[in-house]
């Protein structure tokens, strides 16, 4: 019983009328007949309020749905989510469907209205697109039924509870596919000797003219007693590490999107390039410390190892320490390697604090910057100044543009190789400056 009055309401149809029927009560009294049709039609309203309640709670589970979830969203994308549902009563059924949304998304009246003829089923696309990671929970599925009198409604619950985790924007990783494939054709396929490039012992063989003296297997020429020499292969996989800065400076959001949340989506999908490009992929995360640490390699897991670090990555606010990064890698990575660093300076003096460790880190390994242009400064530029205050934003603004490309050509002198790009086209401009890097032979 206390189930039943949990789930039924009186809908407005039915007080309109009602309020109605009282004012035939009201006239009544100074015209009789008009309160015998009164009296008539409330009881029919009555009846017809028993005959719909009956209709809607005759049929048990008169509605069904099914809610598919994808296993995991995609960070900064529209993720497709599908609702099957199917009126299992004897008549046409008029639905609100309310969808319990994780909270992420802030949407508390997300309705669908949908007329569903006897027995007949119906499915409903949306998409939703997280703009952050981590876990989101789908709620119940609040369902309100009414028949053709649409004088009481009946409530159904359905639809358990589900969590699902957000991870960095996977579903982009085919289109980039696209885009490695252009960009290989137009760089072509030229082969240089790699700066640093380490050599694999194949096998010990006689010497032939030509062959580099400098590979002379004295040992072997001695037991042989001809010259013998040591032949290599060059080793292909090259490892490329990104390093994510976790600093307050990369909480900056733009597009509904943190700098952060930019730099690990590019990650994900950089590491999907490198892979395929037989390259070994790596990563960590820093700002105190060294955190989220994969060692690069060519391994069919490794991309659910970079997956999952990822996922887990968030910013504690502070001032990264480039001299603990500095440290650990070179502690950590002994092989010559690319390291692609996402972070963001603003000034040229926040580059100088940090210059030293990474000149340091140029010393042994090539060295990219990525880092970001401040789309919103360049509106107060292009828009014409209409006041004082407007003129100043604009001369202020244009200062902070200039400082990005006074810290271009500060990593430039000391062989630092360097990305400006606007954080929507984070992931692209990276994944092109790598094949640009890779086609020229520099690691």
């Amino acid at each position: 019983m206390k189930h039943f009055y949990n789930t039924l309401f009186l809908n407005n149809r039915f007080f309109y009328l009602l309020g109605g029927i009282a004012t035939l009560f009201v006239v009544g009294f100074f015209a009789p007949l008009f309160f015998e049709i009164s009296k008539i039609m409330l009881f029919m309203l009555v009846v017809l309020v028993c005959i719909d309640i009956l209709m809607l709670y005759q049929t048990k589970k008169a509605i069904q749905i099914e809610r598919n979830l994808p296993e995991r969203l995609s960070n900064g994308d529209e993720n497709k989510i599908s609702l099957h549902i199917k009126n299992n009563y004897p008549f046409i059924a008029h639905l609100s469907l309310i969808e319990e949304l994780p909270f992420q998304f802030q949407k508390r009246d997300f309705i669908f209205h949908q007329i569903l003829k006897k027995n007949e089923k119906k499915t409903i696309h949306y998409n939703v697109t997280p703009k952050e990671r981590g876990v989101y929970v789908f709620g119940h599925i609040n369902v309100y039924a009414n028949s053709a009198l649409k004088l009481a409604t009946k409530k159904y619950v359905l639809a358990a509870e589900k969590e699902v985790k957000c991870y960095p924007s996977f579903l982009r990783l085919k289109e980039f596919d696209i885009q490695n494939f252009n960009s290989a054709i137009s760089y072509g396929s030229k082969k240089s000797r790699r700066i640093g490039h380490s050599l694999e012992f194949e096998q010990i063989k006689e010497y032939v003219s030509g062959d580099d003296i400098r590979t002379l297997n004295w040992k072997a020429t001695a037991k042989r007693n001809q010259l013998m020499v040591n032949q290599y292969i060059e080793e292909k996989s090259q490892s490329v590490y990104a390093l994510i800065d976790k600093g307050r400076a990369m909480q900056m959001t733009f597009n509904g999107l943190s700098l952060l949340d930019y730099a690990v989506n590019a990650t994900l999908a950089i590491s999907n390039v490198i892979l395929r490009k037989q390259d070994k992929a790596g990563m960590l995360s820093f700002a105190t410390k060294l955190e989220d640490w994969v060692v690069a390699e060519r391994r069919n897991s490794q991309m659910n190892l970079i997956s999952e670090a990822l996922h887990n990555i968030t910013t504690n606010f502070d001032e990264p320490d480039f001299g603990t990064l500095y440290a650990v890698v070179k502690r950590k990575i002994t092989h010559r390697s690319l390291l692609i660093l996402f972070t963001n300076f603003e000034t040229i003096d926040g580059l100088q604090r940090q210059l030293p460790y990474l000149r340091a880190l140029a010393k042994n390994h090539l060295v990219l910057i990525v880092f970001f242009k401040n789309t919103e400064l360049d509106s107060l530029i292009e828009n014409e100044a209409k006041n004082i205050q407007e003129v100043y934003d604009s001369v202020i603004a244009e200062k902070f543009r200039y400082e990005k490309k006074r810290i271009v050509n500060e990593l430039k002198k000391y062989g630092i190789q360097s990305v400006l790009t606007k954080p929507e086209d984070l992931t692209g401009a990276s994944i092109n400056k790598y094949l640009d890097l890779k086609s020229r032979g520099l690691f």
